[in-house]
């Protein structure tokens, strides 16, 4: 038999997709992988009943029907305060796993550098590697994941291809500043540097913290490539729905990548979510105020166990420092609280390209019912 690519030697398959496996198999209650347990808004739901009976089950235009695209450019240009031309700043892709690779194939040749801040989204490295880059990791440093400015500097002295900023940040839960971000620009404008944002939780931050959206700073449009999608925002993880967001001259060629890739996402779930995306103001308040109360409930929790966590500002996830339970090893203390607790968190080192391993990652976007019962299992731990 021939070799496989040397370069899936690199990495390992998602540690997030083990951990699921695992807590199926257990019966514990599953806070590793980031999906709800609640279903979409009723307007979206009426919306894909409705697109079932349409015309709409062929391909759609390859970078997104025409509907699903006018809708979005609204809602994108309604929030940043852009002028988006559906016609010229837009692909759509199988979700934002999708629009990352994308841009990122869109962004580097093979032998570029790409900065990575670490801890990172799994993918981040993986789509690196698997278009020939390389990543450069710069430390966010603990407890309020910020990056020294120095680092970043001597990174960027590399000379990269492209940053990679998750913002709102999976794992930590870090919302980035304005300061910080007009940082990052700053080098990126100095050495000529495409900076790829990953936004799905732009409306789920917390106050007093504000979303700042790196393509609406001044002169950072022409650099980025804005990946998103609509699976976090309208919980809607499984219609995999995403985008990447550009300059004309940058889509045109994303969107040569995307065809080859995919050809196009769902046409029937784009014609059904464009009810989503038309939704008011009031509805992404409302999301906030949910996952505020949901925040609270699980960290209320995790109080009363006395384990050390962080607390985020945006995002729905939270890193329980597990160092008082005497494992040797993150992973092993991951397995345990599958097997003897009941509740399933994804091993913290497996997003830190340094050696951290006594962290857990626990989300919160279930329902109240289900956190309250994560809760309950995890006070076993006070013991």
């Amino acid at each position: 038999m021939p070799a496989t690519a040397n370069r899936l030697n690199i990495f390992t398959e998602s540690v997030i997709r083990g951990t699921t496996r695992l807590a199926n198999q257990h019966g514990a209650i599953n806070l590793s992988q980031g999906f709800p347990d609640f279903d979409p808004p009723e307007p979206l739901l009426a919306g894909l009943e409705k697109a079932t009976r349409g015309p709409h089950h062929q391909y759609a235009m390859t970078w997104g029907a025409p509907r699903f695209r006018d809708a979005l450019a609204r809602k994108i240009s309604r929030f940043t305060g852009l002028q988006v031309d559906p016609d010229q700043h837009l692909v759509v892709t199988c979700g934002s796993t999708e629009a990352m690779m994308v841009a990122m194939m869109t962004a580097c040749n093979p032998g570029d550098r790409v900065i990575v801040f670490s801890p990172f989204y799994e993918n981040y490295a993986a789509d690196a590697i698997l278009c020939g880059a390389e990543p450069i990791y710069v430390p966010l440093r603990l407890p309020d994941f910020h990056f020294d400015e120095d680092e970043l500097a001597r990174a960027f002295a590399l000379k990269p291809k492209a940053i990679v900023v998750c913002n709102p940040s999976n794992p930590t839960g870090k919302v980035f500043t304005r300061d910080e971000l007009v940082t990052i620009l700053r080098f990126a404008e100095e050495h000529d540097t495409f900076v790829i944002t990953d936004e799905p939780y732009e409306h789920i931050v917390f106050a007093p913290h504000e979303h700042v959206y790196f393509s609406a700073l001044p002169g950072a449009a022409s650099r980025t490539l804005t990946c998103n999608s609509l699976s976090k925002t309208y919980s809607i993880t499984g219609w995999r729905l995403g985008y990447v967001h550009a300059a004309p001259e940058v889509i045109a060629q994303a969107r040569k990548v995307h065809d080859f890739l995919t050809v196009g996402a769902a046409a029937p779930l784009q014609e059904a979510a464009v009810a989503g995306l038309e939704l008011p103001d009031s509805y992404y308040a409302g999301l906030r105020d949910l996952y505020t109360r949901k925040r609270d409930v699980f960290l209320g929790y995790l109080r009363q166990t006395g384990l050390p966590f962080t607390e985020p500002h945006g995002a729905y996830f939270t890193l329980v420092d597990i160092s008082s339970l005497g494992f040797a090893h993150d992973s092993e203390a991951s397995e345990w609280l599958i097997k003897e607790i009941g509740v399933a968190g994804v091993a913290g080192s497996s997003f830190f390209r340094e050696p951290v391993n006594h962290l857990i990652r626990f989300h919160f976007a279930k329902n109240e019912d289900t956190l309250h019962a994560a809760g309950e299992r995890l006070l076993k731990l006070r013991r």
